[in-house]
């Protein structure tokens, strides 16, 4: 498996991926629409990244890395098909999303989830996600909110 980054060749791969993904255990809201519509725009221009794991020379997961505010990311719209999970290819994502954030000086990325997604929470908690008080997101089926601080915690005494 490698991790390649977004090229516009890979835009129906990112839209079909995480619509499948969506349409299994939710259903897509507008929110889903636009930014699978248009990544460029609602991902790159704004600062972020997208992601792909490679398999055998296919496609079979992707994420976004979506820029919030200077020292904050967002992991986002990650999926790994379906015939590939058990692979690996999920956390490799999600390690590569956290060495990417911490390339961008980063202080923390956060990602919000539903509490039905128990192997992915696991891989979160695995890699030092912890829940946080969910507070504004933009999907309704989230529930869950999780970060990670990439800074070093240091004590003011």
């Amino acid at each position: 498996m490698r991790i390649i980054e977004y090229l516009p060749t890979y835009r129906a791969d990112f839209e079909e991926l995480n619509k499948a993904w969506v349409e299994k255990y939710f259903s897509m809201e507008p929110m889903d629409e636009a930014v699978l519509g248009n990544p460029e725009e609602t991902i790159l221009k704004k600062g972020g990244k997208i992601f792909f794991v490679e398999h055998e020379t296919r496609i079979i997961g992707t994420m976004a890395l979506m820029f919030i505010r200077p020292g904050v990311y967002e992991l986002a719209k990650m999926t790994v098909s379906e015939d590939f999970r058990g692979l690996g290819a999920g956390r490799f994502l999600c390690e590569a999303a956290i060495d990417e954030s911490k390339k961008l000086n980063a202080d923390k990325l956060i990602l919000f989830t539903n509490s039905k997604l128990k192997a992915a929470i696991a891989i979160y908690q695995k890699l030092g996600f912890k829940e946080v008080p969910l507070g504004g997101q933009e999907y309704s089926r989230a529930n869950i909110k999780m970060e990670l601080s990439l800074k070093p915690h240091v004590d003011k005494k």
